[in-house]
């Protein structure tokens, strides 16, 4: 049986490498069914699943009351376009409303298609509100990312994720991330918005230093420019706040991007807007065929009222710090890890300069050692786990890391010794 198994899959990882556009690389095994933050391939080995999707599976794998809402909602109504309402996608409007400084809201399926949105929402809104064709020009931060459209690539100040898709959309200006007091320099009168992480994730898990946020919000003001934050990989619970953005206090932004966790698994993303700007998008403005798909939003409600809840931030925070410690034991034991940094359950570990460059190899030998982690960049790995994952899972994915950790390390000696 195993043997035809083996076949079996050999000649599906065949098909996908030959059927699938090779712009990923997937790893050489097929994930089958998973339960909370454990996965199993079709060959029925275990990993310890730290990575939760890229961030998007935040309840864990097979999540029972989801899975319940998603079987209810779907034979109840499946889709119905936008061209009519339907209660779950209010709902879940009133109720993200209601948790934030929303007025307003916009479904759609990604946090690119929502960092998207509010691209053209800051345009539009500085057409409407000031008629000045310069101010069109939206800031972004060096090391951030916000998406794979053209127009969210170009926001994404890292010129890898450029290369030859030019000539790029005009309009957008880079700055340093967390360089505080260049940021007056940058922001000015041809400003429409200042887009901004306040964790950077694919940039390596750099948090926003102190008071970087605040003084990008008065510059917003003092020039009439929109904040919009991406918390598409940071936010809804991730760094133990709602959003990121909250542990800078007194920031209020005009518009949030989400996406990712928002439905616990189904595709959807949306975009938060306040008062200043909720009225600019008018029909025939913007749309999205699937935004606000009835079981993705019945889904996310529930999504959104655990998140809200005081058990799973402390969750949150409790686990965040137990994997903080170990890796800052890893860091004092082992020499491939320079640094940790991150909040939360949003943490990036920083390999030390004689492992610079190797964050992808390392992902690999962990795999091997049944634990997914995640790279951010080729000098990070990045772990972020499910919300609610249980102390025995966290501490059975860390044994299994430490493991992985020690096979590279023996194996770089070993090799050393031999030349």
């Amino acid at each position: 049986m195993k043997d035809s198994a083996h076949k079996t899959d050999d000649a599906l990882l065949e098909s996908g490498r030959k059927h699938y556009l090779p712009n990923y690389a997937p790893a050489p095994m097929i994930l089958d069914r998973g339960k909370g933050a454990r996965l199993w391939d079709t060959q029925g080995k275990e990993y310890v699943d730290l990575g939760a999707g890229i961030s998007v599976t935040a309840l864990g794998h097979g999540d029972e009351e989801l899975v319940a809402i998603m079987a209810e909602q779907g034979a109840r109504l499946w889709h119905v376009s936008n061209l009519y309402f339907s209660e779950p996608a209010i709902r879940l409007a009133e109720e993200l409303c209601a948790a934030t400084f929303a007025e307003r809201v916009f479904f759609c399926n990604s946090g690119a298609e929502a960092n998207e949105a509010a691209i053209k929402l800051a345009r539009k809104h500085a057409s409407i509100r000031h008629g000045d064709e310069r101010k069109r020009e939206i800031l972004t931060f060096r090391g951030g990312f916000h998406g794979r459209t053209l127009a969210t690539v170009t926001a994404t100040a890292q010129p890898k994720y450029h290369q030859g898709f030019e000539p790029l959309p005009g309009g957008f200006r880079y700055a340093d991330y967390n360089e505080t007091e260049a940021l007056e320099a940058e922001i000015g009168d041809r400003t429409c918005a200042v887009l901004v992480e306040p964790i950077q994730g694919e940039g390596g898990v750099v948090p926003a230093a102190p008071g970087f946020l605040a003084e990008i919000s008065r510059c917003c003001r003092r020039h009439e420019a929109l904040l919009i934050f991406d918390e598409v990989q940071s936010g809804l619970g991730r760094s133990g706040r709602l959003f990121a953005h909250q542990w800078e206090e007194g920031v209020v932004p005009d518009v949030v991007t989400i996406a990712k966790s928002l439905a616990g698994g189904l595709p959807m993303g949306a975009m938060l807007v306040g008062p200043a700007a909720a009225d600019t998008l008018q029909p025939g403005s913007h749309g999205s065929t699937f935004g606000g798909n009835p079981v993705a939003a019945a889904v996310a409600r529930a999504v959104l009222r655990r998140v809200l809840s005081k058990e799973l931030i402390a969750n949150v925070e409790r686990q965040g710090e137990r994997l903080r410690a170990r890796l800052l034991a890893l860091h004092n034991e082992s020499g491939m890890i320079e640094e940790v940094r991150g909040r939360g359950l949003m943490i990036g570990a920083v390999l030390r300069k004689e492992w610079a460059g190797r964050a992808g190899e390392l992902v690999e030998i962990c795999r091997q050692h049944g634990v997914l982690v995640l790279q951010a960049g080729p000098d990070v790995l990045r772990f972020l786990p499910p919300l609610n994952i249980l102390d025995e899972e966290l501490d059975e994915g860390m044994d299994r890391f430490a493991a992985a950790l020690a096979a590279a390390d023996s194996a770089a000696a070993e090799s050393a010794g031999v030349e």
